[in-house]
Formats: structure tokens, sequence, C-alpha cells
């Protein structure tokens, strides 16, 4: 129920319809009540106020119809202009990125702000009736159509904001700035939680993995399990980790996780392998089924690898012949840098996690440091390679990783993308560009070689700072 109420929540939230149907529905109750009011206290208490008076009917129509027909007619190039922006963010930046500009509260509220002040004063324009049309006794909402020159005047404001936000919110920079800022903000809530506990005692609880989960079980024992299969295809968009963690506790049950946040699935894979097989019925497996969700496109809900991978694409797509702008990949590794480098210091989260008592309950993906930096700069060092300028940048972006390193592991990584960028480079560049490219990684290979690594890349503010 919660993963498919998740799901349900990120897609109204990247829908260009919600917000503006419930500003819609908000205008239809404020034109109810506003006339409502103006029933039981009519239009003579303006008299006491000089910059105020009640207006004729046929000058409040024109008042109304004034500001509703430009209202509609401001609402649709509203429209035309976000769409228009989408399309070109999306050939520019990426399709992926599409998502990113429709989750964009202000276009949502700009466009329900005149879709709402347009059917506010559509309402409140039908209630307006001189005394030849009812009779003798004609009605004009005068506090109404106060509030509807207010909503006009809102309007006006958000549309300069409208004007203001569309090219900022498609300049390149704000765009990274978006993907890389989501992308701390996962970091920070995902880590160090995760489905239930880690263990205290790792080892310990490394070896109470049932033996059907372990590598070395022989073909009798590996088929003493139970496989809950997909009944949907596509990427999983969310996984509510409470759920499988109080499944397993509650059925007693050691659960061993095949699919993650963003990863494909097909109908009838193997989403959850479960032991013991018996304890498992058929209410406990449409349970597990239930705590995923699936969509037909990845989601940044709870997969951190598909925040990497729009900052990949946007830094692949600027390093291509056709494109040539390498500062918007040096953006992306800045960007990329201060990601693996908030990563660097957290403690992830062990695959093994126990409940409560401290049993063994579920077996997950490890998350590791060497997977995520494989994901960002192991797929973008053939891109930059093949430029100077993001070649030098890429070098810097390591090294300031680098800086937040305390584990012999992790440098291992980052020399290994050292070396890999250094070879990649000697295929693609040759003569002054390369010779800077290896001066720049036999420094920085120099400087992590030796124990004070962090002050001799802290004290070479020159290399560190200086600009690729």
């Amino acid at each position: 129920m919660n993963a498919g109420f998740r799901r349900l929540t990120d897609y109204l939230g990247s829908s260009y319809w919600f917000v503006p149907t419930i500003m819609a529905f908000a205008a239809v109750l404020l034109a109810g009540g506003m006339v409502a009011l103006d029933t039981f206290v009519g239009s003579s208490w303006m008299d006491g106020y000089v910059w105020l008076y009640a207006s004729r009917p046929d000058g409040a129509r024109q008042v109304l119809s004034s500001v509703g027909g430009s209202m509609i007619t401001v609402a649709g190039t509203v429209f035309s202009v976000t769409i228009a922006a989408v399309v070109y963010a999306s050939g520019q930046y990426g399709p992926r990125l599409l998502t990113n500009f429709m989750r964009d509260r202000g276009n949502q509220v700009t466009l329900g702000t005149f879709i709402a002040t347009f059917l506010y004063c559509l309402l409140v324009l039908r209630t307006i009736h001189s005394a030849e049309e009812s009779g003798g006794y004609g009605f004009v909402p005068n506090l109404a159509l106060l509030v509807g020159v207010l909503l006009a005047l809102c309007s006006i404001a958000v549309l300069i904001y409208f004007i203001h936000h569309v090219p900022s919110k498609i300049h390149i920079n704000s765009v990274i700035e978006d993907v890389g800022a989501r992308l701390l903000r996962g970091i920070d809530d995902r880590f160090p939680r995760f489905v239930g506990s880690a263990p205290d005692d790792h080892a310990a609880t490394k070896a109470n993995i049932p033996a059907t989960f372990r590598d070395n079980a022989c073909a009798s024992v590996g088929e003493q399990r139970r496989i809950v299969a997909a009944k949907d295809t596509g990427y999983i968009q969310f996984l509510d980790d409470e759920a499988v963690l109080r499944l397993a506790t509650k059925h007693d049950l050691v659960l061993r996780l095949q699919y993650q946040p963003g990863d494909f699935v097909h109908v009838g894979r193997a989403l959850v392998e479960v032991w013991p097989p018996e304890k498992c019925n058929d209410p406990c497996a449409d349970d597990l089924r239930d705590v995923f969700s699936v969509g037909s496109r990845r989601s940044a809900l709870q997969d951190l690898r598909f925040l990497v991978d729009e900052l990949v694409e946007i830094a692949a797509r600027a390093l291509s012949p056709g494109v040539n702008d390498p500062f918007t990949a040096v953006t992306c590794l800045d960007w990329l840098s201060a990601t693996m480098s908030d990563l660097a210091g957290r403690s992830l989260p062990s695959h093994l996690r126990v409940d409560d008592k401290g049993t063994l309950r579920v077996i997950a993906h490890p998350t590791t440091f060497a997977s995520l930096m494989d994901r960002s700069f192991g797929a973008l060092a053939q891109y930059c390679a093949a430029d100077m300028v993001a070649s030098l940048r890429y070098l810097n972006a390591l090294g300031e990783v680098s800086l937040d390193c305390d584990e012999p592991d992790q440098l291992t990584t980052i020399c290994l993308y050292v070396d890999r960028l250094e070879e990649l480079a000697g295929e693609a560049l040759k003569g002054f560009n390369l010779t800077r490219v290896r001066n720049r990684t036999t420094e920085l290979r120099t400087a992590l070689d030796q124990p004070d690594y962090k002050r001799r890349l802290r004290d070479g503010t020159a290399w560190l700072a200086g600009t690729a």
C-alpha cells in the first residue's frame, strides 16, 4: 500500500494537471463563497470608502469579461511557452530530464493561477443581473468583483515571475544544480538508513546466512527456497523497506532481494527469494509483491543511480562532437565530486539487515563507494579523456573526492580512475594537450601515494583551485 501511494504521489508531483486542477476547484469554492457573502452583506458598506464604489451590472460584466478573456488567452500562451521550453530542454539535455521540468512548481502554479482566475471570473459573471432582467431586482456581487480584480493583479505578478522563471530554469547551470542538489539530499536521506538495522557483528551475521543463499550451495540445497515472481514488467520505482522487514519478522523469514529501485524487471522474474519456503504462503507472497512499485520509467524516489545517470548524460552530451561544450561537463563533474565526497564520509549500509532482536531478515544489494564511482566517474572517463579541459577538471574532481576518503580501498578506487583517464587520454589526445593531462595525473598520483596526501593536496591550492 505504501509503495503504491508513494508512486502515486510521485506521479502527481510530476504532472501538469494536478496543481492547476486543485487551484481550479479552489476558484470554484471561492466564487461560490464570495457570491454568498455578497448576498448577505450587500454593497452598502462600500459607501464608507472613497476609493471603493459599487459597480453597475454592465460595468461589472465588462470588468469580469475583460479579466476572464485575457486570463484564458495568457494561459494558452503560458502553456505554449512551457511546452516549448520542455521540448528544448529534453532535446538539449536529455529526455530523462523531462520529468524534472514537469515537476517544477513554478510552471504548475503559473498555469493554475490563470485558469483559476478565468474560472472565478466566469462563475461570478453568471450571477450578475440587472433589474430589467430579473423583474425589478438587480444583483451585482461587488465584493466578489473586488476579489476578481485582486486576482487579476496577482495574475500579472505571476506572469512577470513566469517570464523570469522559464529562462532561468532552463539555464544549464540551474538544470545541473537541481539534479545535483536532489542527489545530495538523496544521499543525506538514504545513508546510513536502509532496510532494518545494520548488524553489530557483521561476521557472525554473515555466518547465519541460510545455506541456500550461499555461493557454494549444492543443487539440492540451493533449491530450498520459494521464488516470489514479479507480476508486472517495468522499472522498480519504489521499495517499501519497512514493509519488507515487517513481513520478514512477522513470518520468521529470511528474504533475499533480487532487484533494487531503478532495475528493470520482467513478468515472472524472481523479485524475492524466501527461506524457509514452507513459511511463505500465497498471501505472504502477494504482500511481498506489493512492497515493490513498478512503472514505465525510472524514478528518483529511491534510485540515486538515476540522478547520477542524469548528470553523466548531460556531461556526455556536452562532450559529444556535435555540441562540444566542455564547460557544461565541468559543471557536472563539480557536482559529481561534491556527491562522491559526501558519500565517502558516510557509513554505507551493510547488505545484511537484521530486526530489533539482531536476527538476520533481509539480504539486499550492497551499495558501495566503488559502485557509485564506477557509475559516475567510470562512465565519464571515455568522454572526458577526449577533451583536455574536461580531463583536467576530471582529475581535479578526483583530487577533491580524495580529501574525504579515509579508507585505503577508497583511495585505491580513486587511483584506478586516474590510471584509466591517463590511458584513454593517451589514445585520444596528442601534443601539448596530452602533456598537460599526463603532468596533472603525475601530480595527483604522487600526492595520493604519500601518507599525508590530504595536507599535500590542500597545500597545493594552485593545483586544487586552478581552473582546468
